[in-house]
């Protein structure tokens, strides 16, 4: 184990190749662009997955499939758009992309997802300080949870507000046997390198008709009009995925249920074997039959009193690079702390853990206390910041095996103090 590092969540190929199949299918008919056999077929198995009739775009990202979502309903320079403040970026940045405002909604604790009170106590509040109601609201499926959909669809309908859903990290989760995506207006699927299937780069937006989904093409591909020139009479953009990495899913789709099992599997490893481990909780989903969660990242919680080894360390020296599986451009922080942040245990263990071979991230930082969004309307409970203060992401998914969660396992009891 000591030579092995297990990482969060990685992708992984089917057993039968059928990935390079359909790959080398588009070499060897040079559809190598952002359209193609694969694309349509990708498209067609994620239709038949997500059922209740929905037609489905794929897209270049997550993000991509968020902005489009909001272009679609009307979202506007000066409009508002109510959204989970716990959650990644990618569900909140594309509202200022448009020129609108994000308006931030804290969790109910059961979930920690969209708190339906907050939420309409939001929309109240803002007819009320602006004379109009939000453009759209997006609840987030985090780490695979399912939102408390019906709550959040009553308020909606009440107001009548259509609902984006972000499943980006919730593909297969379903709520009362209904996949997520499919009870909005829209929903937000990602097919990242971490998610539950991947096409490396992609992501896809579940439309609710033909014309929707005729529209939302249009956008897509920089809405081009009908002529034998390129005309352009609104702007559009390059969304589309491409037909290899579509190639990429197609196979990934052969494999899908497989994967979510296996997350549920580790899920339930994690619950046996850290029960009756002090100090530490797995967050598990709600247990009244109408929750069934991918379980995309398994998650756990440190009481506050907790000893870790070494976190008299914690903070103690400023981070100079990506943390973990993280990849892109890092800037350099000039502090080794923020005005809000884990617990010192925390960072503890994450250290500990790294130490070992074993990648474990502190949960999303809620959107409402990141600088960029210091201004932004905030409706808030504390639970976001009183989960990001203790909990942590522990490592899910097909390439972690129970040989695995029992050596995470035996290493987070061994770095606790007794």
């Amino acid at each position: 184990m000591a030579n092995k590092r297990i990482y969060l969540c990685l992708a992984h190929m089917s057993e039968t190749g059928l990935e390079q199949k359909y790959i080398q299918e588009a070499f060897d008919t040079n559809w190598v662009v952002p359209l193609g056999p694969n694309v349509n077929a990708f498209e067609k198995d994620l239709e038949d997955f997500c059922g209740q009739d929905k037609r489905v775009v794929a897209l270049s990202s997550g993000t991509a499939a968020v902005h489009l979502a909001l272009i679609a309903c009307g979202v506007r320079p000066g409009d508002e758009v109510c959204v989970q403040s716990f959650t990644f970026c990618a569900s909140s940045h594309p509202i200022t992309y448009l020129g609108a405002s994000p308006v931030f909604i804290d969790s109910e604790i059961n979930t920690w997802n969209m708190d339906p009170e907050l939420l309409e106590e939001a929309i109240r509040d803002r007819i009320a300080k602006t004379g109009k109601k939000p453009k759209a609201i997006v609840p987030v499926a985090l780490y695979g949870m399912p939102y408390q959909i019906d709550k959040i669809m009553s308020v909606a309908d009440k107001y009548d507000i259509p609902v984006i859903e972000d499943a980006a990290e919730g593909f297969g989760s379903r709520f009362k046997g209904q996949v997520l995506g499919t009870f909005g207006k829209y929903g937000v699927l990602s097919f990242n390198g971490n998610k539950m299937i991947t096409t490396s780069g992609g992501g896809a937006l579940i439309t609710p008709n033909e014309d929707t989904w005729r529209e939302v093409m249009m956008y897509a591909t920089q809405y081009r009009e009908s002529y034998p020139y390129y005309q352009h009479e609104k702007i559009g953009y390059n969304y589309r995925l491409s037909n290899i990495c579509a190639g990429i899913g197609r196979g990934q789709m052969t494999v899908v249920d497989d994967h979510i099992a296996h997350h549920k599997h580790v899920q339930f490893l994690y619950e046996e074997l850290l029960r009756g481990v002090n100090g530490i909780t797995v967050h598990s989903q709600p247990d009244t039959g109408e929750y069934d969660s991918n379980y995309w990242l398994c998650t756990v919680t440190l009481d506050r009193d907790l000893r870790i080894k070494g976190q008299e360390n914690a903070y103690k020296s400023i981070v100079k690079g990506a943390v973990g599986g993280a990849a892109g451009v890092i800037h350099m922080a000039d502090s080794a702390t923020t005005d809000c942040q884990p617990n010192d245990n925390v960072e503890a263990l994450r250290v500990f853990m790294d130490a070992a071979g074993i990648e474990a991230r502190p949960v999303w930082k809620p959107m409402h206390k990141q600088p960029v969004y210091k201004n932004a309307p905030a409706y808030v409970n504390g639970n976001s910041e009183a989960v990001f203060n203790k909990g942590m992401c522990l490592p899910a998914g097909p390439c972690v095996s129970d040989d695995d969660v029992k050596f995470i396992v035996e290493t987070i009891k061994s770095a606790i103090l007794l």
